[in-house]
């Protein structure tokens, strides 16, 4: 099981990522040792997930997502 995310950074703006493990991947992120965008944005904290079956099915969500505008990432974290 793959999970694609997106978080909610202190400056108000989002980061979408993929990982096997979420809790492990968000804590990462929070120790500073997760991407470079999250790193002087923190802290950071899950405003959205969905699992997947696949790696492959998780990349290819996250690259969706990450080509919507910031209206439609709100929409999707409301919903």
């Amino acid at each position: 099981m793959y999970f694609v995310y997106i978080l909610h950074c202190a400056d108000g703006t989002y980061y979408t990522g993929y990982t096997p493990d979420l809790e492990k991947r968000v804590a990462l992120h929070n120790a500073g040792k997760g991407a470079k965008y999250t790193r002087s944005r923190l802290p950071v904290k899950v405003a959205w997930s969905k699992g997947y079956k696949g790696k492959s099915a998780a990349m290819s969500a996250e690259a969706r997502i990450k080509q919507l505008t910031r209206v439609q990432k709100d929409k999707l974290v409301n919903e």
